[in-house]
């Protein structure tokens, strides 16, 4: 009897009482999750929607597990998306852009270590992807010209195209541009399939030369083979040619006479000279203009555009310390270019009289960078301090100046409200303090522990304002700073590294593009 009571009723040991909460727990549990009222499911899908546009890519990705409804939305209010275009997620692309059935913003980034998509995986984005506005490519290394002309025949409402270390050829880039005619914005750097033996093909126009916009050609070997596209882009707003061979003097006095709506050029180690410069005189409507590292271009150049192109509102200038770009230059913008807000000089030795005349002339001058000159001391200094008057920031870099003109700033420039000091040996952290101390809404930032006065390199950059897409990452997107390849060195070995002086206006003009309506 009692063997039986025994068997019926086992011992109530832990094991057995951990057994029945665990049973009581999920039985609360579900009874709870029953009585639950899902506010959402008011919210239409629409609405919820908009709601997810306002997350980051961590947030969205918890949201998706939140309800089947969730996950739906979620997946078709994506219009953005990151990829890390290792070749293993070719096997995934049916089902993920199943999901993502919206995306009109597509990055696929592969790093140097890794194969990437091939023309396969491409071609299967362009047919679930038709609707593509923007694509970038970065490191695909295994696409050819055959998914190029797949992304040309199946997204042709493509407005802006971004590719960097490629292998695609002429082919696939004229395919592109042949059928996207939508297109206003292209990026090409380090294309490395234009370099192919045999005769090289030209590149362009295409049905694209009616809508383009802006043009950035960065660090190729063959780039004047994109001159029939250059020159046929009638709409042409930006072009952006840096660190590309050959002779561009050519090409700018054709650019000149038959497109007169440019309104931002930038020229970076460049063969470039007077001729070429000179000829940008007859945009009439030119707003920004970058003349970085061209030893060829002397005073000359700078005159004649600033003569005749009065709407200046930027202007960069890196003499590169050949000191071909000098004082006349400045005298002249100082007299011409009484629209400019931003002003960049560097490796430029100006006298008191050329930086006076600007300080009084350029009334609207916002922003102004002075990086390595041997002749801005202390006076100039207080110079700026007392006649720049609407000045906003300033960035000193590798000048002879000490405290003293680090003081005039007590009392001057009355708009400042942001200066930056580096590699400056007679500047001490004291005064930064004591400036910070007088006016107490200035920002102020001096490096005073460096003395050792670095060249001064002013690459600019491509992108424009920032963007942060949402990104959808399948394995370790490795990173790497092992520099451009060892070809790549050999031949472009005078490119140097991103400066400090372009890093900081980029940033300050992206703060003021906004209120200005043009960047």
């Amino acid at each position: 009897m009692g063997q039986s009571s025994s068997s019926q009723s086992p011992p109530a040991g832990p094991m057995n009482r951990h057994s029945s909460s665990s049973s009581s727990l999920r039985e609360i549990l579900d009874a709870t999750c029953e009585s639950c009222i899902d506010y959402t499911s008011a919210i239409p899908d629409d609405c919820l929607a908009l709601v997810f546009q306002f997350l980051d890519s961590g947030d969205l990705n918890r949201c998706s597990l939140v309800s089947k409804r969730w996950l739906l939305v979620e997946g078709q209010s994506r219009h953005r998306l990151t990829l890390n275009a290792q070749s293993e997620i070719i096997s995934v692309i049916p089902s993920m852009f199943s999901r993502f059935d919206s995306v009109t913003r597509l990055s696929l980034r592969c790093d140097r270590t890794s194969f990437s998509i091939d023309d396969y995986g491409l071609i299967l984005i362009s047919l679930r992807c038709r609707n593509l506005t923007r694509l970038k490519l970065r490191g695909c290394r295994e696409i050819t010209d055959i998914g190029m002309t797949a992304i040309g025949k199946n997204c042709k409402q493509l407005k802006k195209f971004s590719c960097g270390s490629c292998t695609f050829g002429a082919k696939g880039m004229n395919a592109l541009l042949d059928h996207c005619s939508s297109l206003e914005e292209l990026s090409v750097k380090r294309l490395r399939g234009v370099n192919d033996g045999g005769a090289p093909e030209a590149i362009g126009p295409g049905a694209a030369a009616i809508s383009l916009r802006s043009i950035l050609l960065k660090e190729l070997y063959n780039s004047q083979l994109f001159e029939p596209l250059i020159s046929c882009a009638k709409k042409l707003k930006t072009l952006k040619l840096l660190r590309c061979l050959g002779d561009w003097d050519e090409l700018l006095q054709t650019i000149a006479v038959s497109n007169h709506s440019l309104a931002e050029v930038h020229l970076e180690r460049l063969q470039v000279s007077d001729i070429g410069l000179s000829a940008l005189s007859s945009c009439l409507n030119l707003e920004i203009l970058h003349v970085l590292k061209t030893p060829d271009c002397s005073n000359t150049g700078v005159i004649e555009v600033v003569r005749n192109c009065t709407f200046l509102r930027k202007l960069h200038i890196d003499g590169w310390k050949t000191n071909r770009i000098g004082n006349e230059a400045l005298i002249a913008i100082a007299n011409h270019s009484t629209n400019l807000q931003e002003l960049v000089l560097i490796g430029i030795n100006p006298s008191s009289t050329s930086l006076e005349a600007i300080a009084m002339n350029c009334k609207k001058l916002e922003r102004l960078a002075l990086c390595g000159s041997e002749t801005i001391a202390d006076s100039e200094i207080s110079c700026i301090a007392s006649k720049c008057v609407a000045l906003k920031k300033l960035c000193i870099k590798g000048c002879p100046i000490s405290d003293e003109g680090i003081e005039a700033f007590v009392w001057g420039c009355p708009n400042l409200v942001k200066i930056k000091v580096k590699k400056c040996r007679n500047v001490t952290g004291e005064v930064g303090d004591w400036l910070r101390s007088k006016r107490g809404s200035l920002v102020v930032n001096m490096d005073v522990c460096a003395v050792k006065v670095e060249n001064v390199d002013a690459t600019t950059s491509v992108s424009g304002a920032r963007e942060d897409p949402v990104t959808v990452n399948l394995g370790p997107l490795a990173t790497s700073s092992s520099g451009r390849g060892s070809v790549f060195k050999t031949r472009f070995g005078l490119f140097g590294a991103r400066g400090f002086a372009t890093s900081t206006f980029r940033r300050w003009s992206i703060g003021n593009s906004s209120s200005n309506g043009n960047s």
